[in-house]
């Protein structure tokens, strides 16, 4: 069952499974699928990494605007955004009218496994305590999650499948 909506967007922490679970939920409902960091690598051609290092996370965040608006204006889609997106009101405000918008809650334990690895966290490189940096980012960013969210998604603990069909069912 295709909910009727006009776009799904997708919110969370870093690692919290927006491109993954975005990528399977497209899929299922015959959509197509946008992810905002990966728009941004493919308009630059360089990495999301260099853009903060060259740009700062100021000249970051006013491409991701730019990314988001236009996607914003793309019907029939899923997007997944970037963790940062909603700390701009213009992109909480934008992202609000585009659709239906999933709030990917995830406990920063689990952010913390799903991140540990990752080389491409421009947030977390620099950290010396990712603990302490993750909570700090979610402390802040939670609340503007939620004054967007739709729909709020716990993921702690869920496989794949049950997270889409969450999603399906709630939208």
């Amino acid at each position: 069952m295709q909910p009727k909506i006009k776009n799904i967007i997708l919110v969370g922490l870093m690692g919290s499974g927006k491109t993954t679970i975005g990528r399977r939920l497209s899929e299922n409902l015959s959509l197509d699928f946008f992810d905002s960091d990966h728009e941004i690598i493919d308009t630059t051609g360089v990495s999301i990494d260099h853009i903060f290092d060259v740009e700062g996370e100021k000249g970051f965040r006013a491409r991701e605007s730019e990314v988001i608006k236009k996607l914003c204006a793309t019907p029939h889609i899923v997007l997944a955004t970037g963790g940062g997106a909603v700390i701009l009101k213009e992109n909480r405000e934008l992202i609000k009218k585009a659709g239906s918008v999933v709030y990917l809650s995830s406990s920063v334990d689990q952010i913390l496994r799903r991140t540990a690895k990752s080389k491409t966290r421009p947030l977390l490189e620099k950290s010396k305590n990712r603990r302490k940096t993750i909570t700090d980012i979610l402390e802040a960013r939670d609340p503007l999650y939620k004054e967007v969210a739709s729909v709020i998604i716990n993921t702690n603990g869920k496989k794949l499948n049950e997270v889409i069909d969450e999603i399906i069912e709630t939208l």
